[in-house]
């Protein structure tokens, strides 16, 4: 049997085994075990693991010290040596008891739901602030497992190091030394938030609202996002393609602009100290004056992953208000039959706030765009007004304050037509009046 602590020649991608155990009683919920079992591969192979095997395992419930009963331990060891696997994913959360102890068995790495997920994050956070709260995260994940030596912070995967790689290093961690690092990472995580603060500042002087887009991770978002606002952010069909936020500014039919932010994924049972780390990142959705939420409806557990999203934007604080006024995207209709793909067109027409579309051919984006923007001009009243030329001050007021459609220019007077909010609206006119 292969031990897990060497690493895998050049070139070679990790022989993996994933499990998913479920119970065997009262199992129950949304998803499927299979669906859960796809789930888990396809975050393995975020990673560009080679799966040698996947398994879904029955368990009558969790043991303390191995999770599973001593009997599947040594059936479990046995097809790891014979697939030379050098990982075990558990696709579930193990103790750091556990964890060590199936190590032990195995003789390979064990990696569990949650490292898996940091893992993957650790590799696709690009930007400073990205990086800090994986960093964050994964310090806060580790600190609780020094009952076994583990890989120090090198980069050598571009992720975290969960799976080693060559020249690997093995440290017994200092629980002092993770908090001070802990501490660091928060003091400028301060500092990356207050200056994500002053753009946030600075972009509401500028009229322009924000749709921010979110979804149960590979739905179709940066597609979307892609179709929508013709630019060429990284979208591939795999788990957690994006992770840092992207904006740009969109041109709606009527002429009006607004900014679209792409987020990053949720996923069934995502850590709740990721949650937690990229609070300040998805502030952006709680932040928007809008909300997209992308749906894959042609995904077997499109509905289950319906709950996942709503569920961690009511843990980040997003009120019943605002959940009830987000627009639903009903995306990937084009994976549909003919026959399923009209009743979703239809359903999505009679429904308020839902659009199904195609991200990929364009089919129903059209219908996105005017929904968004009669959502922009519910609350706004357009203006014609003309304003002296000499009175510079009220000009610069009303681009301030509105979003000035057009322009035109005569010897004495600026003709503007402009989009106000409605209380901005009943502010010009008392001051013109």
């Amino acid at each position: 049997m292969r031990n897990g602590a060497g690493a895998p020649p050049a070139g070679h991608a990790e022989r993996a085994i994933v499990l998913h155990p479920y119970l065997k009683q009262g199992a129950g919920g949304l998803r499927s075990v299979e669906a859960c079992l796809d789930e888990a591969v396809g975050l393995a192979r975020a990673i560009d693991l080679d799966i040698a095997a996947a398994q879904a395992v029955p368990i009558a419930k969790p043991r303390p010290a191995t999770y599973f009963g001593s009997g599947t331990v040594d059936t479990l060891a046995t097809r790891v040596g014979e697939a030379e696997a050098g990982v075990v994913v558990f696709d579930g959360p193990l103790t750091p008891v556990q964890q060590r102890n199936l190590e032990r068995a195995w003789k390979c790495k064990v990696i569990d739901r949650t490292g898996l997920i940091l893992e993957i994050f650790g590799e696709r956070a690009h930007t400073r602030e990205g990086s800090l709260q994986v960093e964050l995260a994964h310090l806060s994940y580790q600190r609780s497992r020094l009952v076994r030596s583990w890989t120090h912070l090198e980069r050598q995967r571009g992720g975290f190091g969960f799976l080693g790689g060559p020249g690997e290093t093995q440290i017994e961690a200092d629980r002092r030394l993770i908090d001070e690092r802990i501490v660091r990472i928060k003091r400028d995580l301060e500092k990356v938030v207050r200056t994500r603060g002053l753009h946030r500042e600075a972009r509401r002087r500028v009229p322009y609202p924000i749709v921010a887009l979110v979804g149960y991770t590979n739905a179709g978002k940066s597609t979307l996002f892609n179709r929508l606002a013709r630019s060429a952010v990284y979208a591939e069909d795999q788990l957690f393609a994006t992770l840092d936020p992207t904006m740009r500014s969109v041109r709606l039919p009527s002429g009006r602009t607004f900014i679209l932010s792409d987020t990053v994924g949720f996923v069934s049972s995502l850590p709740t100290g990721l949650v937690a780390a990229f609070r300040a990142t998805l502030e952006e959705v709680l932040e928007a004056d809008l909300i997209l939420h992308v749906r894959d409806i042609a995904h077997p557990d499109t509905e289950a992953q319906k709950a996942d999203v709503l569920g961690v934007l009511g843990e980040l604080g997003l009120d019943e208000p605002r959940l009830a006024a987000m627009v639903e995207v009903r995306n990937k209709i084009d994976k549909l039959d003919p026959e399923l793909r009209i009743q979703q067109t239809n359903r999505a027409a009679r429904e308020p706030n839902t659009v199904a579309l195609s991200a990929v051919s364009g089919e129903g984006c059209d219908t996105l765009l005017d929904l968004i923007d009669r959502h922009m001009n519910a609350k706004r009243r357009v203006l014609d007004v003309s304003v002296s030329l000499a009175d510079g001050a009220t000009i610069a007021w009303l681009y301030r304050k509105g979003e000035v459609l057009s322009r035109r220019d005569d010897d004495e007077n600026a003709h503007l037509r402009v989009g106000l909010d409605a209380a901005d609206a009943a502010r010009f006119e008392h001051r013109s009046a």
